[in-house]
């Protein structure tokens, strides 16, 4: 069994719930969707990072006295921590809010390993928080009754409280409204493209979701060893970072990162460090779909920002942006005859395969493996 999204979004929205916000995740996907078609852009804010919704959420509150809904992966519970502990928390200022939570890696059930921790800490990590929290199922036939008593007990205590979202809660929603692309270039055919004029001996450093997934593949179609590639499975929004830190330790090898746009925004001021820094070896790739597209599509923010503007302004040595697909690989070429830190934006179209497959590699094998190559250069 499965809840019915439309029908789990009028049990919020009767509990006087109108104002939504979070980072997309997908077990949390198709509820994120039937928000979309149901809530203006205005009262529907897919913020940079899940501190920033909490945050977001909070000023909602204090100018409304309205209960606000937040929602997130629990991977991304971290970056909320401190927001809901020095800002809502009943001992500051005392925010209520319903934080809706997708539970990856809940234990006895089959998940990706950068999971796997977070979720078998989930319970006491939330109790250690001192939130209250409901648990929500496809079975939970009673969920309206949760959630009217979640948003009582957020509003007389005065702080936020957990609905907890196991995997397959919610039935498969079809979209209203097709998203536009305004370019044909599709992510794995520029990901061949990259891969093609990057060094022999250079480190690939890739963000997390379908991008890294499809490098893994791109790989192995072509009998290519994995071995200099850092394919970061988890750690949303920190590749660049990684990559920022093999970069200042071997100035002698090139390394790029290849980021996302929801990923670099959501810690967008790794930038800054980069641009102070000047690893004249570092180019960094943003591939710009302008969706969140591992977790269901939902759009970021991106075409709001001028990236090539956004890393001259950060100390970039070099930026330029690619739209189209003519001579891509001769635009790639050029890029990597440039002195970095060096940026190069890429925009796609949303999409991926059906049938994409996961890195069979370890991420401790896969992380010696880079260590040796490393080592041996």
């Amino acid at each position: 069994m499965a809840l019915n999204p439309n029908l789990f979004y009028e049990a919020i929205n009767s509990n006087g719930i109108n104002f939504f916000t979070g980072v997309p995740d997908s077990l949390l996907k198709e509820f994120c969707l039937c928000i979309d078609d149901n809530v203006s852009e205005k009262n529907h804010i897919i913020t940079a990072n899940e501190g920033n919704s909490i945050a977001l959420a909070a000023g909602y509150n204090i100018a409304t006295n309205s209960v606000p809904l937040v929602y997130m992966q629990n991977s991304g519970l971290g970056n909320a921590v401190n927001p809901l502990l020095s800002l809502c928390d009943s001992a500051v200022y005392s925010i209520p809010m319903i934080v809706m939570i997708g539970w990856r890696g809940e234990p006895g059930v089959k998940d990706e390993p950068q999971h796997i921790t977070q979720g078998k800490i989930q319970l006491d990590l939330l109790k250690s928080l001192g939130l209250t929290s409901f648990l929500i199922s496809g079975n939970t036939n009673n969920y309206s009754e949760i959630v009217s008593d979640a948003t009582q007990q957020a509003i007389s205590n005065k702080s936020p409280v957990v609905l907890l979202i196991k995997k397959g809660t919610f039935n498969r929603y079809k979209p209203k409204y097709n998203k536009k692309s305004l370019t044909s270039m599709e992510r794995e055919i520029t990901l061949e493209s990259i891969l093609k004029n990057v060094e022999k001996d250079s480190v690939v450093v890739a963000t997390t979701g379908k991008t890294s997934r499809e490098i893994f593949e791109i790989r192995e179609n072509k009998s290519q060893l994995h071995n200099q590639d850092f394919l970061t499975v988890g750690s949303m929004g920190h590749s660049s970072s990684i990559a920022l830190g093999i970069a200042i330790a071997k100035p002698n090898i090139q390394v790029t990162c290849i980021d996302g746009d929801g990923s670099l925004i959501m810690h967008m001021g790794s930038l800054s460090t980069i641009g102070k820094i000047f690893p004249k070896n570092y180019f960094h790739i943003v591939l710009n779909n302008n969706v969140h597209e591992s977790v269901g599509g939902q759009k970021t923010s991106a075409e709001n920002i001028d990236f090539q503007m956004l890393a001259k302004s950060n100390g970039y040595k070099y930026s330029d942006s690619i739209t189209f697909s003519d001579a891509i690989s001769n635009k790639i070429k050029n890029f990597y005859l440039k002195k970095g830190p060096a940026l190069l934006e890429i925009k796609l179209k949303p999409g991926s395969r059906e049938n994409l497959g996961r890195p069979t590699v370890s991420p401790i094998d896969s992380k010696i493996d880079l260590m040796k190559f490393i080592n041996e250069k």
